[in-house]
């Protein structure tokens, strides 16, 4: 099932945002194969980080937040807040994505 979680970070927080971003995409790399889609929330200004979403395929709640708890901006207190809701993918994406290199 498909988990959409919505992490949102504490105020100024960028210097940590970087910091543990390497680690944070390694952690993404290992779970790549199943993720439906995932990048941060911005500002107005589109570059400001906010939070991130992410929509990952996991077999069960209890596994989407066992991931959650072992991220690497979760365990370097990066989030504010954190919400993990089932999420089904109806419509085709076909907008917001980054050219194919």
């Amino acid at each position: 099932m498909l988990f959409a979680f919505i992490l949102i970070d504490k105020p100024d927080s960028a210097a940590l945002r970087a910091a543990v971003r390497p680690a944070h995409k390694a952690c993404l790399a290992a779970v790549a194969d199943r993720i439906a889609f995932a990048g941060p929330f911005v500002h107005d200004d589109g570059s400001t980080m906010l939070g991130s979403l992410l929509v990952i395929d996991f077999a069960s709640r209890d596994a989407a937040h066992a991931w959650l708890a072992g991220e690497p901006f979760t365990q370097a207190g990066l989030y504010a807040s954190t919400s993990v809701q089932a999420f089904v993918n109806l419509w085709p994406q076909r907008a917001g994505f980054p050219p194919q290199a």
